[in-house]
């Protein structure tokens, strides 16, 4: 019985998810520069080289990849900032963002969807870039602005839900930081 309800709800989910992107990909501005602030702005192409010089400094260090995405609603538009942080262990990290803007969601669910589908996003545009190899050796956290107090604690299972099922490790408020504290500096 339980998994004929995950079943129900993965579907009900899957075509909830394509409209918030059919929707997304309409309505928002979408770029694919990054920003370091050691580097400045970036393209991805670029990101994805720095990812890897930085991994060849210390090949033989434990790396943890972390993307979170948050975001700010104002009468004119929300923004949604996306943070790429990787992280060696006990020896720093290296930190990216992105920004998308879109018309005003002042919708809380809708936000947190699309703040969740902006972080995949942005592994699969990493896969796509030739970073697979990188992503399928070290363990990646999908930060997300969601906890146990506030509106958001009612969305923890399915956003959790979907962020595991598609096979990625989710954190969620306290531990979120690369959600709540990373990205969150760069929203407004």
């Amino acid at each position: 019985m339980k998994n004929i309800s995950k079943n129900i709800w993965s579907c009900h989910s899957f075509f909830f998810f394509q409209h918030i992107l059919s929707l997304s990909r309409t309505k928002g501005v979408v770029s694919l520069d990054f920003i370091s602030p050691t580097w400045g702005k970036m393209t991805l192409a670029e990101v994805s080289e720095n990812l890897r010089s930085y991994l060849q400094e210390d090949a033989e260090a434990k790396y943890k990849i972390i993307i979170g995405t948050d975001s700010h609603t104002t009468q004119q538009h929300t923004v949604f900032v996306t943070a790429l942080v990787i992280h060696r262990i006990g020896k720093g990290a290296r930190f990216y963002f992105r920004r998308v803007k879109h018309p005003p969601i002042p919708d809380l669910r809708y936000r947190i969807y699309r703040e969740t589908s902006l972080s995949l996003d942005l592994i699969d545009m990493l896969k796509a870039h030739g970073i697979s190899r990188l992503i399928e050796e070290w363990p990646i956290e999908v930060h997300l602005d969601i906890g146990q107090k506030g509106e958001t604690r009612s969305l923890i299972q399915e956003i959790v839900g979907w962020v595991a099922a598609v096979g990625y490790e989710a954190k969620i408020k306290p531990n979120a930081f690369g959600a709540s504290s990373a990205a969150d500096r760069f929203t407004y």
